[in-house]
């Protein structure tokens, strides 16, 4: 296996791109076909003021696409009045209730417009990985595959006794990382190898689940060399962005924070359509995987019908959806 994967999951009505280093996924990019992109990081538009705190010294800006208001904090000797065009970029994705982040970059005029398009997955994706993009059938195995370790909270390592829990939380990201001694090792030894394959393993998490914020970590073990400890935490988190990284406690706990940048993996995974979007997956995916079988069908409530039929028609013939009553379950079959 090539130790570093790239992989581009075009199913129709979702969009995931998905990097795998040494077998094991680090990022996951998710982006939906109903996503505005006026909300997609890097976009350049004009925005029109919709509100002044001048307490948060900072404003609420309308994109065009309605509530909530995207948030940009206000630079220095610049004064706003409401109702005031302005050209901004994107530095963050919409999450939860809040809007998206935006950059003031001048004084505009004119209507409340996109100026120039953020990247896509896809072209983020072919930017990082040029002809070594996966598409097709082992895009959609690892698709799911990396759904499922995004969605994962307890992680364990035996060759180096660690148990890791990576949880988050309203306030925060909890990381806690127990060792299980193994026979014949050091403890003061095992404990800095598991506190090290711990850091570099909760980074990884978080990357994939696409969090930010404020990250504590509990690390075995209270009597921990502080040097070794933040030079391998700096290590682990070097992918990331502008970290900030704070001092380690005498309880063995060290804090950091992680700005945030997109939509965490997780919500997306949970929301009210990511059901259907899933089920329109998995029968691609068995279109993909069963060549023989002339037929698949989707069956599904009519609830979900506007949504799905426009999404398996564009998987051709091969794809049928069938409407059953009220509350029937989403489920793909043969014929």
């Amino acid at each position: 296996m090539a130790d570093v994967e790239y992989f581009l999951d075009e199913t129709p009505g979702e969009t995931r791109g998905i990097v795998a280093r040494g077998g094991e996924y680090h990022a996951l990019y998710i982006e939906r076909s109903s996503d505005p992109v006026q909300h997609r990081r890097g976009t350049r538009q004009i925005g029109r003021v919709a509100r002044v705190e001048p307490g948060l010294k900072a404003a609420f800006i309308d994109l065009g696409v309605g509530d909530p208001f995207a948030f940009m904090a206000l630079p220095k000797n610049i004064r706003l009045d409401v109702g005031a065009k302005v050209e901004i970029t994107v530095s963050a994705e919409p999450r939860e209730s809040k809007g998206a982040v935006v950059k003031y970059v001048g004084p505009a005029s004119g209507d409340v417009r996109v100026l120039e398009a953020g990247p896509s997955v896809r072209d983020r994706m072919q930017s990082m990985a040029g002809d070594q993009l996966m598409t097709g059938l082992p895009a959609l195995r690892a698709s799911l595959e990396a759904e499922e370790a995004a969605l994962t909270t307890v992680f364990q390592k035996a060759e180096f006794g660690l148990d890791l829990s990576v949880e988050r939380t309203r306030a925060l990201v909890s990381v806690d990382i127990d060792y299980a001694p193994l026979p014949g090792r050091d403890s003061r030894k095992g404990r800095e190898a598991v506190n090290r394959a711990g850091l570099f393993e909760a980074a990884r998490i978080i990357g994939l689940k696409g969090w930010g914020g404020l990250v504590v970590v509990d690390l075995a073990g209270v009597y921990l060399q502080a040097e070794s400890v933040n030079q391998a935490a700096r290590q682990a988190f070097a992918p990331f962005e502008d970290v900030a990284f704070g001092p380690l406690s005498r309880f063995g706990a060290l804090q950091l924070s992680l700005p945030w940048h997109g939509r965490p993996v997780d919500e997306v995974l949970r929301d009210s359509v990511a059901a259907p979007l899933g089920v329109v997956r998995r029968l691609n995916l068995a279109i993909h995987e069963d060549r023989t079988q002339p037929v698949w069908t989707l069956e599904a409530g009519p609830q979900w019908s506007n949504l799905l039929k426009p999404l398996v028609a564009e998987l051709g013939p091969r794809a049928r959806l069938v409407i059953k009553e009220q509350g029937a379950a989403l489920k793909v079959s043969k014929g």
